[in-house]
């Protein structure tokens, strides 16, 4: 199986490329010797991507699409999106209403741990690939199945990131899914500026933030939303990951990452962002992920797992007023 589409345009360009939308693509001195010089300059790569449209219309049957977004790494963005895809596959199942998660972290695809579906393989049917089911209405596609080994790491250009997400969209065949979660790697570069180029016309509901509650985080987590401003993605709202721990036989609260600018809430509130709770630390969160199991469904009770059904459905409330963009 093919596991990336070929392009008219190479995928090795030049450190400083200018890029394609910009006056100077093919003229600039960055261009010199790159092998889309000419293809730039003539302004084909400026031309609409006719594959928008046929993304458009395959993703037609999925009623809400939701970025899973952080602006730093480490914050436990891919646990709580896996966290949440479980809350809501759990939430939907008696209504055998299907979750899907396309994971686009390309370089570090964590979600097949977290799911415990490490080492799967997907196949393609006329219909295009299926994705990976890890429970029978919670699905995931990811680059981690594609990958010969583990070990493998991913060591690719922008525009090669770009065609495995297109690809992605266009020929992973989710049928009809209710939400789409979409988790992303830390920041806003490549992988953000295609997923939002292909989700928009496609119908994209919006984006979850996470963060945690000191300021080292919360000062990359203003660029994230500064970013979804900036190219028109409406913030959901933002989730405080490890927002506190509370000791099991003591019943004391400490603050492990300490709020000293007034945590994600505070930010919220002076960045007009909408605040969707705070998860607390717990060490069954990790055990659940490292065994690839639902925290949610171990733990029901838990003060994580209540903030996490609470957040979801904040984020149904949401996704049912506003619909897609």
């Amino acid at each position: 199986m093919s596991q990336v589409s070929d392009n008219s345009m190479s995928q090795e360009v030049p450190e400083h490329c200018p890029g394609t939308q910009s006056e100077q693509a093919g003229k600039s001195s960055a261009c010199q010797g790159c092998p889309n010089q000419n293809i730039c300059a003539s302004g084909q790569a400026n031309q609409p991507d006719p594959d928008i449209e046929v993304i458009k219309e395959h993703l037609k049957n999925i009623k809400h699409k939701i970025l899973v977004l952080s602006g730093k790494g480490g914050v436990g963005k891919s646990t709580v999106c896996g966290q949440m895809s479980y809350a809501l596959a759990a939430k939907y199942e008696s209504e055998n209403k299907q979750i899907g998660v396309l994971d686009i972290d390309i370089c570090g695809p964590s979600l097949p741990q977290v799911f415990g579906v490490q080492g799967e393989q997907v196949h393609q049917s006329g219909s295009g690939w299926s994705p990976i089911f890890v429970d029978e209405n919670l699905s995931l596609m990811s680059i981690g199945f594609l990958l010969p080994s583990l070990e493998d790491a991913v060591i690719w250009r922008g525009p090669k990131k770009n065609g495995i997400i297109k690809q992605f969209l266009r020929d992973v065949d989710w049928e009809e899914l209710e939400y789409l979660l979409v988790d992303t790697p830390p920041g806003t570069s490549d992988e953000h500026l295609s997923i939002v180029q292909y989700l928009k016309p496609a119908g994209l509901s919006g984006a979850v933030i996470v963060t945690t509650p000191q300021e080292v985080s919360l000062l990359d987590v203003r660029k994230e939303i500064t970013f979804c401003k900036k190219v028109g993605v409406s913030i959901i709202g933002v989730v405080e990951n490890m927002s506190g721990f509370v000791c099991p036989k003591c019943k004391i609260e400490s603050k492990i990452f300490p709020p000293s600018t007034g945590g994600a809430e505070k930010m919220c509130e002076e960045m007009n962002v909408t605040f969707l709770g705070r998860v607390p630390i717990d060490p069954l969160i990790g055990q659940c992920c490292d065994e690839g199991k639902s925290f949610v469904k171990e733990f029901p009770n838990s003060p994580a797992s209540i903030a996490y059904n609470s957040i979801i459905s904040k984020i149904e409330k949401y996704a049912e007023l506003n619909g897609n963009q």
